[in-house]
């Protein structure tokens, strides 16, 4: 098994790219991810670009119609071992974009469900975790892990919550979204009916029965960054999380990377992120990973 680096360069033409389209595949596409640290491979479970969240820093484009609106998971089960094959055969390496990093190109560090949507939406979540396990352990990919990008509104579905136990079995790992600490600015950013409440409590009883890694986007809107006191409020929802039994794994900060859809939303510079996961890891004292 080839040795990876501890971090990946986001200079990176692989990692720059993280369109969710390969060859002629539908559902799964390979993406150089700097917090999977290697090759993640992407299982699209929102290929109708449905959302429950329009964050103003979203990337996907919603103006071009999708490739399909209906999620066939014998399809995605047939491409997933196809792309399984196509990296453990040593050809994504040599494609374009890939051999730039041909030896991060040849081993999987997972299988992701992260699309053009929620992938907690859909009705059979529970189903598609089982055919990655299925696919993953016909591939003896045993190191592999299975993680779920979310935005947690989700979380508390009765689906949902089987097909996160069948993760925890197989190196399931949850990357939960947070990106606010109050209700307000929750409703700027994230622009959702899903009440903040619900997004609280879900991250609450996910984390009681798991370790989560909680995701946020750290941004400038119309040119501002986060004020004090909404990180303030942000830090105590992450210490409440953790006083009331929560584990969290670690905190990934980062910032907007492509084109959003609202141009007053803006990335920060390196030296801004870092000041707030400073700030995160004083008021905390949780590991917090930055990626710009």
């Amino acid at each position: 098994m080839s040795a990876t680096p501890d971090r990946v360069a986001g200079t990176l033409a692989a990692v720059r790219d993280h369109r969710r389209h390969f060859a002629e595949f539908l559902y799964v596409y390979p993406v150089i991810s700097r917090r999977s640290r290697g090759l993640s491979l992407g299982i699209n479970l929102n290929p109708d670009k449905v959302c429950n969240f329009d964050c103003i820093y979203c990337e996907v484009d919603r103006r071009t119609p999708p490739r399909t609106r209906r999620l066939d998971l014998a399809l995605a089960r047939q491409e997933l071992v196809s792309l399984i094959d196509f990296v453990q055969s040593g050809r994504l390496a040599r494609e374009p974009k890939f051999n730039e990093v041909p030896e991060l190109a040849r081993e999987i560090k997972d299988l992701a469900f992260s699309g053009d949507g929620e992938p907690t939406m859909i009705p059979n979540f529970a189903a598609a975790v089982r055919m990655a396990v299925e696919v993953k352990q016909a591939a003896g990919l045993t190191a592999a892990k299975i993680v779920l990008i979310t935005d947690a509104a989700g979380l508390d579905k009765a689906d949902v919550r089987r097909g996160l136990a069948l993760m925890d079995a197989h190196q399931g790992e949850v990357w939960a979204k947070l990106d606010a600490g109050t209700e307000a600015y929750f409703k700027r950013v994230n622009r959702t009916h899903v009440a903040f409440e619900r997004i609280l409590k879900n991250l609450d009883a996910t984390a009681r029965a798991r370790p989560i890694v909680i995701q946020s986007l750290f941004l400038k809107v119309h040119g501002a960054v986060m004020p004090p006191a909404e990180l303030n409020a942000y830090c105590a929802r992450l210490n409440t999380l953790v006083r009331g039994g929560g584990k969290i794994k670690a905190v990934h900060a980062y910032t907007v990377a492509r084109p959003t859809p609202e141009p007053y939303a803006t990335p920060l510079a390196s030296d801004e992120l870092e000041a707030i996961a400073q700030a995160i890891r004083a008021q905390t004292g949780l590991a917090v990973e930055t990626f710009v």
